[in-house]
């Protein structure tokens, strides 16, 4: 399985037609989440385990503080338990 070619616009900088997207769940799952559409999230979900999507949620600092609280409070994960957020104050 390949990325679609309507989302590879997500990967601009690597080769989205080459990358496999289980291989490198956790940086497609992390720009999904940070970057993508009700299309790209609806591939996202269909495509990944909840477990999976989840622990990027958790670990990916990555992700910025809307985009975490975001989907922390849409996966109901505490938001002490979202490493983006450990460091924003206003957060907590």
């Amino acid at each position: 399985m390949m990325i679609p070619s309507n989302l590879r616009s997500f990967f601009w900088d690597v080769d989205a037609a080459a990358l496999d997207p289980h291989q490198y769940a956790a940086y497609v799952i992390g720009r999904i989440l940070a970057q993508g559409t009700e299309e790209a999230v609806a591939w996202m979900r269909a495509t990944f385990h909840e477990d999976e999507i989840r622990k990027v949620i958790s670990e990916d600092r990555r992700l910025s503080p809307k985009s975490a609280t975001y989907w922390a409070l849409i996966y109901d994960i505490p938001t002490e338990c979202v490493a983006a957020l450990a460091h924003h104050p206003i957060v907590r």
